[in-house]
């Protein structure tokens, strides 16, 4: 007897719908931008470059508005919250009072509440904490020369800090990865039914881990963010209950998932580009503007939505009140008519600043802190490692608006282990790539 799997069926009839939009795209501006293709996701700065060049104002149909892949058409956008609004209806799963989600006044009262915790003097003082912590995460491989390094450093440095910042137990790391991972799927313009259920379960049980630490602030507060916040809480009108469980889970979610794909992708730009890592590693006053030029090369935030309040006019083409506009954040930053050579790891780059943060009042309140983590991250790498190399082809996780690799796999000789041979309990990974000595020997 013939078994019909109603699963299989809606999911071959999602692609035939894709196959059938995507043509419809192409027939329309000779250029699609398949949001839900591998190739894109692992590398979509070749469809941003053919969607620049072809339809740089261009209407996607997966994406659901306005595609923009302009330098000066995306920041225009994010700089003119009158006209392109934040509240993008997506209450759908309880996260409406999320900063990210809301436009002036609520956007301006909630911020200033979180806004004093970010400030350069601020995010300064923790810089003491964030050596201490890179210090102590990169000794716990001190005896590994193949290690993963997004889960020896990219992944845990981001999550301690703003852990301890908010005032949650750091020892929760691997379950705040899990929610991490399952939130920001909300983000993503295509999403299937299991990522909605997924994303939905993992924001209400985050929310029942912060109910236990606010019940615990209340009786006994401390220095910490949590504990700021319920104060402002008890003043009536600054912030709703809703409102402070949605920003702490903002604060540990953003701050978890930027700075991680910052030094990933920072640190892949790095090892693929050998004579940049030399540079670097010759000149480290150049680090603040190595920091710029990786989170332009290639941008943790690729796509920044908004929604029309009514009808403009971009590149010739009239958009409409109600419609979807998409920043194209990782397309901008590679525009040629904004950076020369684009294509191009420079990392003593001095051209336009990259939109990575943002732009106007929704500017990332973490740039600074990520920044700090960022600079001390790569500096402590480049000091103790004298060579260091890919130990694996990286794969990128499979999102489109928020980008990273999954794993980072490096080869890597100490800079005080030169005469040392390698142990016989090394783990064996073929290397692909080339080995890069940081003090310029390569081989």
């Amino acid at each position: 007897m013939l078994k019909i799997s109603y699963s299989a069926v809606r999911r071959a009839l999602k692609r035939i719908a894709v196959k059938i939009l995507l043509t419809w795209e192409w027939l329309e501006s000779g250029v699609a931008f398949d949001l839900s293709s591998d190739t894109v996701r692992a590398n979509p700065y070749a469809t941003y470059e053919r969607l620049r060049r072809k339809d740089p104002v261009h209407y996607s149909r997966l994406a659901g508005g306005w595609v923009l892949t302009r330098y000066e058409d995306a920041q225009a956008v994010l700089l003119d919250h009158h006209r392109f609004s934040n509240m993008q209806g997506r209450s759908d799963y309880g996260q409406d009072a999320s900063l990210l989600d809301l436009d002036p006044p609520d956007h301006t009262r909630l911020r200033s509440l979180v806004a004093k915790a970010f400030t350069p003097r601020t995010v300064a003082e923790q810089a003491a904490r964030v050596q201490q912590i890179v210090d102590e995460l990169l000794a716990g491989a001190a005896d590994r020369e193949c290690f993963d390094l997004i889960e020896v450093l990219a992944f845990p440095l981001p999550v301690i800090v703003i852990a301890e910042m908010i005032g949650v137990p750091t020892e929760d790391l691997e379950q705040f990865k899990e929610w991490s991972n399952a939130i920001v799927l909300s983000l993503e313009p295509a999403r299937s039914d299991e990522q909605v259920r997924r994303f939905r379960r993992a924001s209400e049980e985050l929310y029942e881990y912060f109910e236990g630490i606010i019940a615990q602030r209340r009786e006994e507060p401390k220095d910490d963010l949590i504990s700021a916040l319920l104060a402002a809480e008890d003043e009536g009108d600054k912030l709703s209950h809703l409102e402070l469980l949605a920003t702490l889970e903002l604060l540990l979610v953003a701050g978890n998932e930027t700075t991680r794909n910052l030094i990933g992708n920072g640190m892949l730009a790095l090892l693929r580009n050998p004579q940049e890592m030399e540079r670097l590693g010759e000149d480290p006053a150049l680090l603040d503007t190595a920091i710029d030029e990786l989170l332009r090369y290639d941008s943790p935030v690729q796509l920044d939505g908004r929604h029309l309040l009514e009808d403009v006019e971009i590149g010739g083409k009239r958009l409409r009140a109600g419609e979807q506009v998409v920043a194209a954040v990782g397309a901008a930053n590679r525009d040629p008519a904004a950076f020369s050579s684009p294509e191009r790891l420079d990392i003593g780059r001095r051209e336009k600043s990259h939109i990575s943060f943002g732009r106007g009042i929704h500017f990332c309140l973490g740039a600074p802190l990520a920044q700090l983590e960022a600079r001390i991250a790569f500096a402590a790498v480049l000091e103790r490692f004298s060579s260091i190399r890919l130990a694996a082809e990286p794969a990128y996780r499979p999102q489109v608006v928020l980008r990273g690799v999954e794993e980072l796999w490096v080869e890597v000789e100490r800079a005080d282990e030169l005469s040392r041979t390698t142990g016989a309990n090394t783990p064996v990974i073929e290397p692909q790539g080339p080995l890069l000595d940081i003090r310029g020997e390569s081989g």
